[in-house]
């Protein structure tokens, strides 16, 4: 049986996964910072007895390495860094703290979760590793401007997974980073595009699809890669 990793799975996009992995039969360690606080992610594992919730705060990187040593026996077919934050704020208004707390959560977690966790993926049958970024994280596409902290938290952490991607590869470990499109959630707002069994639909096809052929790129749910 195949074991996910994922954080940030109180709601959203992390709660579909961790949904949609255990009903396809996979174990799922699923993270979040306040699990006594997740009632739907409760919920749903009372139903799946191949759901294991863990608390995890990603930018709490003692607890991360912690987590990784409770965990050191098991072997994690696939990781996704799900856990993010949407820092707000335009021109003249980028406040400096809520900037870097943007960049320790969005661009810096990642790294961390990653290497804390690189031994169990290693010795794992699948060996992959995912970031969920944005399509705001692309420069290319930016071609309206605004949301400098998010958009630059995004573009960083772009950066980060494709260095990983090459560095991974001697491990046999193959990485993607994932936009997972403009949904319905708590952070999309209600005015988004798709639900988030849409997107995640799209991104575990994207999963599965992932080899070391083609590590490293930038992907959206739908398949279509996009400009760095």
């Amino acid at each position: 049986m195949s074991t996910a990793l994922i954080t940030g799975t109180n709601r959203g996009i992390g709660l579909e996964f961790t949904k949609q992995y255990a009903q396809a039969g996979w174990d799922v360690l699923a993270c979040c910072r306040e699990p006594e606080n997740a009632s739907a992610l409760q919920v749903l594992a009372a139903q799946h007895s191949n759901i294991q919730i863990h608390a995890l705060d990603v930018a709490n990187f003692s607890q991360v390495d912690a987590l990784a040593q409770q965990l050191s026996d098991v072997a994690i077919d696939v990781l996704i860094n799900n856990a993010g934050v949407y820092p707000t704020g335009g021109l003249g208004d980028t406040d400096v703290d809520k900037w870097l707390a943007g960049f320790k959560v969005n661009s810096i977690a990642p790294l961390k979760v990653a290497t804390a966790f690189t031994p169990h993926i290693a010795k794992s049958t699948l060996k992959k590793l995912v970031t969920l970024s944005s399509k705001m994280g692309s420069i290319d596409d930016n071609n309206s401007g605004g949301s400098y902290m998010y958009r630059s938290t995004k573009a960083a952490a772009n950066c980060v997974m494709k260095s990983l991607s090459i560095d991974l590869q001697p491990a046999d470990i193959a990485v993607a980073t994932l936009h997972p499109g403009w949904v319905k959630t708590e952070m999309g707002g209600p005015n988004a595009l798709i639900s988030t069994q849409t997107s995640v639909v799209g991104l575990r096809k994207v999963i599965d699809q992932l080899s070391l052929t083609n590590t490293g790129r930038f992907v959206a749910y739908d398949g279509k890669e996009i400009s760095w």
